[in-house]
């Protein structure tokens, strides 16, 4: 999730846990802001293109293990910041769980977090929430907010910002298995046969939902909004030659994306380059990770700027929300 929200949940975990304990309220809501934001630090790391420093992150940093061991000495700087040694056992719980549901909303995004290192490094990615969604973060801040204004009923007002949270996370897997529902009929109904589908909300929302399903002949993608008055989903058809991803295997960028987006990416031959895209972040015509990897001179990989035009793209999202069937903001790419 996004850095608002880790901050936002941070702190109202450590409020939570460390609210009947006396102290500045501020200074506990801002160290478990500051805990809430630490496993994202890891982005600073090079890990030598840029390929890599998107598969890698959500690695260590974010593993229940590793955050087990690190949260000792962490609960102890942050007892010591607050002037709270003496319930350095309560801190010690908070910052685990303040780490912990880091992971937890992070792994209900389509990115992809390795919270099972060093056991195992599958990018686990349930895909229901977008990275940015107002309606789970707002009620955290909210709670906070009142938590800090020292109201008599401040403590429990942001607990129950934090199960409103929660509930609005739960809905959104909820959505997801009725939007898959409805898309695998629609496949049904059109004979459209394809060998794996992917489900994920639009930005901003888990109203209008994204398929994209994996074909024979390349790739189709489709919206869903729960406001539509009719299931079924037009597909927009993209042709690609799967091929290529047999024919450059050995090429260690494709066989990371391969892994990290769990079969959903394309490989383009544009003469000496290849166009590598995961599909699962964007849409059709603007995608957050494009690579281009030179075959002939060995140059670094490099990643393109995603494509955006938020005067056309936000009105769109807006309106397909509610219901109104429109074609995508952008146009399809040339095949």
């Amino acid at each position: 999730m996004d850095s608002l929200t880790q901050l936002a949940l941070g702190a109202a975990v450590a409020a939570t846990v460390m609210g009947k304990t006396p102290g500045s309220r501020l200074k506990t809501v801002l160290t478990g802001a500051v805990l809430g934001t630490l496993p994202d630090l890891d982005v600073v790391i090079d890990y030598g293109d840029v390929v890599s420093n998107m598969v890698l992150h959500r690695t260590e940093s974010h593993a229940v293990f590793y955050q087990t061991l690190v949260s000792p000495v962490l609960a102890w700087l942050a007892a010591l910041l607050c002037q709270q040694r003496q319930y350095y056992w309560r801190w010690l719980l908070a910052t685990w769980l303040i780490l912990l549901t880091h992971t937890a909303i992070d792994a209900m995004t389509v990115y992809g977090t390795q919270f099972g290192l060093p056991f195992t490094n599958t990018p686990f990615a349930v895909g229901s929430i977008f990275i940015i969604d107002p309606l789970y973060t707002l009620p955290l801040l909210l709670g906070l907010g009142y938590y800090l204004l020292s109201k008599p009923r401040g403590l429990a007002v942001n607990g129950g910002a934090l199960v409103v949270s929660s509930a609005y996370m739960l809905w959104s897997v909820a959505a997801q298995q009725h939007v898959s529902n409805v898309a695998q009929h629609s496949l049904y109904q059109q004979q459209l046969d394809y060998q794996q589908m992917l489900v994920t909300p639009a930005p901003l929302t888990t109203l209008l939902w994204r398929i994209v399903v994996i074909t024979e002949q390349g790739y189709a993608e489709g919206f869903y909004s729960l406001l539509d008055t009719t299931p079924e989903i037009s597909f927009t058809h993209v042709i690609r030659d799967h091929s290529l991803k047999q024919q450059y295997a050995g090429l260690k960028p494709v066989q990371q994306l391969h892994w990290f987006s769990r079969g959903f990416y394309t490989v383009q031959q544009q003469g000496d380059t290849l166009l590598l895209t995961d599909l699962r972040m964007g849409q059709e015509g603007s995608y957050a990770f494009e690579f281009v990897v030179d075959l002939q001179n060995n140059a670094p990989v490099h990643q393109l700027p995603m494509r955006r035009d938020m005067t056309v793209a936000l009105p769109w999202l807006w309106q397909r929300m509610w219901g109104q069937q429109l074609p995508s903001p952008y146009l399809p790419v040339n095949q």
